[in-house]
């Protein structure tokens, strides 16, 4: 039985459809066990709220409020953007001495799970009792060991939904249309995309993730080939695409506070690639016009309520069951991960050591794209993706009889 004490409990990073059902999994694992957890706090805005002496009480939370803010998308908490520093880790020690925090959950991704472990480390270092366990959250579903991250499911069904409405759009007035999507080193909420094709011709056509090196001059020979056969071409395009040896296509010269380059505050991308596609295109048909469109899903991808896959929410409540469910078998720190069944799909919950997930990511398998690189091999990827988006809404189309 682990030491009785306080808990903390907070969110990082980017926020999701179903961040707060990992949250309240761990809030009501907590309160159901009184006699080990004597007291449940959140940390508003992170770490951030830790240094600051910033919390709430759920014991001042009742139970039917707490489902409603399960079922809320974006970080109930409040969220933070901070790298931890050995000043910040010993300011949080002190705050954890004086409240006698026992218990530390934090949901976010590899670099929440860094910070977990970075004050893991310090409180083995300084013999501080204490049980720190990340619960994973990202949309980029790109953390390593688990076969995929809560969050990924619901953005994978809007970005999903997304382009089958651009795709009807663009089939009734034709043109070109690109949408830049979320991914700045793995192309799996890009690559979701192709489950928006219902029938043989639909969109998107093509489909470019940061797994392969990405051409201009290809780009546009691509989109000149479908659009001189359909008359129409819709594409899906990563924030992360790079050119060979990761050279970038455009560089907003800005980072955040974990020094990664800001990719999606802009919709600058997408404008270059519609620029680069309309002087092609005048040069290679300059008998006609072109309307070339483009589009930056941003942030409307992580929170947005109605389109929550329903395993996601599941399962992103499972992860903070799990994390409680671990510190009450006594293990003192750990990163909660998805192993998948099949047939019937399921996921089982397993502890793996903070070190594995924290700071670097992995990249989708490149086996997924096409040798060109500029589609996902749908027999391997669909699969994958179908029992993680659910049900999509059904699409019609006439016969066209004359």
């Amino acid at each position: 039985m682990p030491t009785t004490g306080t808990v903390i409990i907070g969110q990082s990073g980017g926020p999701t459809a179903v961040i707060n059902q990992s949250l309240i999994g761990v809030v009501k694992a907590c309160q159901a066990r009184p006699d080990v957890f004597t007291r449940v706090l959140g940390a508003i805005h992170g770490i951030k709220g830790i240094l600051d002496g910033n919390f709430c009480d759920f014991a001042g939370e009742d139970a039917a409020t707490l489902e409603v803010v399960a079922g809320t998308p974006s970080a109930a908490l409040k969220s933070v953007r901070h790298k931890a520093t050995p000043e910040d880790c010993q300011k949080v020690f002190a705050r954890f001495k004086e409240l006698n925090v026992r218990f530390f959950f934090y949901i976010g991704g590899n670099d929440t799970a860094e910070t977990t472990n970075i004050i893991n480390e310090m409180a083995h270092r300084e013999g501080y009792d204490l049980h720190c366990f990340h619960c994973p959250k990202t949309i980029d579903n790109d953390l390593r060991v688990t076969d995929h991250c809560p969050g990924f499911g619901s953005a994978a069904k809007f970005v999903t939904q997304a382009f089958m409405g651009d795709n009807l759009d663009n089939r009734s007035l034709s043109g070109i249309k690109i949408n830049i999507v979320m991914g700045r080193n793995a192309g799996w909420l890009t690559a979701a995309s192709c489950l928006a094709r219902a029938f043989p011709d639909d969109g998107p056509h093509y489909i470019y993730c940061p797994e392969a090196d990405f051409t201009l001059d290809g780009f546009c020979r691509d989109i000149e080939s479908t659009y001189r056969r359909l008359g129409r071409c819709v594409v899906a395009v990563s924030e992360g695409i790079h050119g060979p040896g990761g050279k970038a296509i455009i560089d907003l010269g800005e980072v955040d506070s974990h020094g990664n380059k800001q990719l999606s505050g802009s919709g600058a991308l997408g404008d270059h690639l519609a620029e680069v596609v309309k002087q092609h295109l005048a040069k290679a048909m300059p008998e006609k016009k072109h309307r070339v469109r483009a589009d930056t899903f941003g942030y409307l991808q992580r929170c947005f309520p109605g389109v929550v896959s329903e395993s996601d929410a599941r399962e992103a409540r499972q992860a903070g069951e799990a994390a409680v469910a671990a510190v009450l078998r006594g293990e003192k720190s750990g990163s909660i991960a998805f192993k998948r069944q099949d047939d019937p799909y399921r996921i089982e919950c397993f502890v793996t050591p903070l070190p594995t997930v924290a700071k670097d990511t992995k990249p989708m398998p490149r086996e997924l794209l096409n040798g060109a690189g500029n589609d996902v091999v749908a027999e391997k990827i669909v699969p994958y993706l179908t029992p993680l988006v659910g049900t999509l809404p059904k699409i019609g189309q006439l016969k066209g009889v004359r």
